[in-house]
């Protein structure tokens, strides 16, 4: 068991986010796509209702969608604010990637779990990707930027208004290494047994 637990440490802990702009362009067998597709389905989920979605592109569907978000930009962006350069990012953003995927928190009409508990699980579908991915030796970039969050993505993904995107994961391989850090000691986080939340 402990085994175990060093080698889930060990992915935890050397997990780290990788510019989709930094990734080297070699492809990822789509059958490793659909492994980690396979552990983001057994996320917790509060009375099975299994939120999470994803939209999946390989080949040359990623510049396709590329061009795609940065065409909404263009088309969603008020000419004084639109900029030539955002826009070529986005358009460019996954020339190197290998797969894009777009995950989304689905909401049934007529449920009653809180969101907050559909965002939750959704985000940890997302984390099992990521692990998978670290484990896989496959480089991530877990993106809010661009149209992500704003209101025309929804129907250009087909969602409905009470459902969520969150975010687009470019999965790769990557030739840089970087060391994590973490700014806060954990003993600034933790409040044993009682402790007084307003004292962090």
């Amino acid at each position: 068991m402990s085994n175990d637990f060093s080698v889930l440490e060990t992915l935890v802990k050397d997990r780290r986010t990788v510019k989709a702009q930094q990734m080297n362009g070699k492809k990822i067998p789509d059958a490793q796509i659909v492994q980690l597709l396979e552990l983001a389905d057994w996320a917790p989920t509060h009375a099975n209702t299994e939120p999470w979605r994803f939209m999946v592109y390989g080949g040359s569907d990623v510049q396709a969608f590329c061009k795609q978000h940065a065409e909404l930009y263009k088309q969603t962006t008020p000419a004084e604010n639109f900029l030539q350069g955002t826009y070529d990012k986005f358009a460019t953003m996954g020339d190197t990637a290998s797969h894009v995927i777009i995950a989304a928190m689905k909401r049934a009409p007529t449920s009653k779990i809180p969101v907050m508990e559909e965002i939750a699980a959704t985000a940890c579908a997302v984390q099992n990707i990521l692990l998978g991915a670290e484990a896989l030796g496959i480089a991530t970039f877990w993106s809010t930027g661009g149209m992500t969050l704003k209101e025309p993505f929804k129907p250009f993904l087909h969602l409905n208004a009470e459902d969520v995107v969150m975010g687009i994961i470019y999965l790769g391989y990557s030739d840089v290494e970087s060391a994590g850090k973490r700014l806060v000691p954990l003993e600034d986080k933790v409040r044993w047994n009682g402790g007084p939340l307003n004292k962090f």
